[in-house]
């Protein structure tokens, strides 16, 4: 007599390689040797093919920041001793600009032998799970955190970026230093950092406002005065051949609230718009 019950085991394995197909494919492994950027997502990474930056000398305005940010990336990438850094201040002001075109202008100077990991806020639990990959590699790498801020009841951020800056067993390898931005020196909310006190923050406030005395370079940016704001639209339109006015520009300035590098940013597309240009 023959059997009518079904197989059930080679059912099983036909599902299985159903599923199987409809899948997709896993993302191959990253080449942390190939691309001058990447993206952290917490658990994996992503190329940039291109890192988008614009040249150092239309930085106008930050020319003290800009020394020693650039300085500090040369030595990365050179393969010497490198600092930390924290850039603090005023939105619209270079901060994360600065870093992405000293980036691309060390590979200038050293091709191929430094990278930028941009990690998002919310990825921050997995970013020791990211030294752990990239200190078995042979590149130096900066990882950058963009707008960085801790609230008062948030615990774990600030105790993360302690362990990473001061040695401990989750610490980020020799070939990796990290770059913050904030718009706070303290990375805490503001209501905490009333009290802060420049000359010995340690023996004055909670111990989340000293983070800053963790980072080998804290450097501030500032809002710009008129003149600046002006001198930094002057770079940009001499670059790409704009026409402009100095009425204008300072009409433009009111209208948005506020003089900085993105507001002169944002007049000069204007301009380009006008003249009907791609910058």
């Amino acid at each position: 007599m023959t059997s009518t019950q079904p197989d059930h085991g080679l059912l099983l394995s036909r599902i299985a390689d159903a599923l199987d197909r409809l899948a997709p494919p896993p993302a191959p492994p990253c080449d942390w040797l190939a691309h001058p950027a990447y993206v952290w997502t917490g658990s994996a990474a992503r190329a940039v093919e291109r890192l988008d930056a614009p040249a150092l000398d239309l930085l106008r305005g930050i020319d003290t920041q800009k020394e020693r940010v650039v300085t500090n990336v040369e030595r990365l990438a050179a393969g010497h001793a490198a600092h930390d850094m924290l850039l603090w201040g005023s939105r619209g002001m270079g901060k994360s600009a600065v870093l992405r075109a000293a980036i691309r202008a060390a590979h200038s100077g050293h091709p191929g032998c430094i990278a930028l990991v941009q990690v998002a806020q919310e990825a921050l639990s997995g970013v020791t799970a990211l030294f752990a990959t990239l200190g078995k590699i042979d590149r130096r790498f900066l990882v950058f955190i963009d707008d960085l801020g801790f609230e008062e009841d948030d615990g774990a951020g600030p105790r993360l970026l302690r362990s990473w800056l001061e040695g401990g067993v989750e610490a980020r390898p020799a070939n990796v230093r990290l770059a913050v931005t904030s718009n706070r020196r303290a990375i805490v909310a503001r209501s905490m950092s009333e009290q802060d006190d420049p000359i010995n923050p340690r023996d004055a406030v909670d111990d989340r406002l000293a983070l800053a005395d963790r980072f080998g370079l804290s450097i501030g940016f500032h809002n710009c005065d008129q003149d600046a704001y002006l001198a930094i639209i002057e770079g940009y339109t001499r670059e790409f051949g704009l026409d402009w006015e100095t009425g204008d520009a300072l009409e433009w300035s009111r209208r948005r609230g506020a003089r900085s590098g993105r507001v002169a940013w944002q007049y000069v597309n204007e301009l380009a718009g006008r003249a009907g240009k791609v910058i």
